[in-house]
């Protein structure tokens, strides 16, 4: 019968049996405490420290990921209400507009004004030209684009050149896109999430259906 394979490792067998005894055995440096100030491991700043200097090292590094993990998190939780409660506002904006030209306007203004954006736009696919139904075919084959646009392209949505876009189809059935440009060129990337932008797609549908 074959046996089976044993996972490759460099270790001897020796250590391999101590660092399982070590993981079952949690408490063992408490009942054998003297070895911990015995026991010495190299430093590259400060020679030889004890495996109680050692683990107040890691504990200490460890505190301090911690830390720069909750800032991040917190200030994700910060930058995630901002956007909350802008959507929650423009949203009742929007849903006052009684025509399309004032729904441009509200969205524009309203993106411009909280995030410096320099061109907001909804453009209209519907017996478009071939170079905007291409843009509307392969930019946004998968309903979203974030990143750069060639400046050919760019003209023809903006009418100039612009650092980076977000372009967004609203709706099969509405052939309509929401473009959004930003002077960055950074700004708008692949990674990014839709969050915001998925929010004002679902509700410029709604209302782009009714006007």
């Amino acid at each position: 019968m074959t046996e089976p394979l044993m996972p490759q490792t460099d270790l001897p067998f020796d250590e391999l049996i101590i660092r399982e005894y070590l993981l079952d055995n949690p408490d063992f440096f408490n009942r054998y405490p003297e070895l911990l100030l015995a026991m010495r491991l190299p430093h590259s700043e400060r020679g030889a420290i004890s495996l109680v200097e050692r683990r107040q090292e890691l504990l200490r590094q460890r505190v301090g990921q911690l830390e720069e993990e909750i800032t991040s998190l917190l200030a994700m939780a910060a930058r995630n209400e901002k956007i909350f409660l802008f959507n929650t506002e423009l949203s009742f904006k929007l849903l006052n507009c009684v025509n399309l030209e004032a729904l441009k306007e509200v969205l524009a203004d309203s993106l411009k004004t909280q995030f410096n954006f320099t061109h907001v736009r909804l453009i209209s696919v519907l017996d478009a030209d071939v170079e905007m139904q291409a843009i509307w075919a392969q930019r946004l084959r998968k309903d979203y684009y974030f990143g750069r646009l060639t400046l050919q392209e760019a003209k023809r949505l903006f009418g100039s050149e612009v650092g980076s876009v977000a372009l967004v189809k609203l709706a099969d059935e509405i052939p309509m896109i929401f473009a959004v440009a930003s002077q960055d060129a950074a700004h708008f990337h692949p990674d990014m999430d839709n969050m915001l932008l998925e929010q004002l797609r679902r509700l410029l549908a709604h209302m782009l259906a009714k006007l």
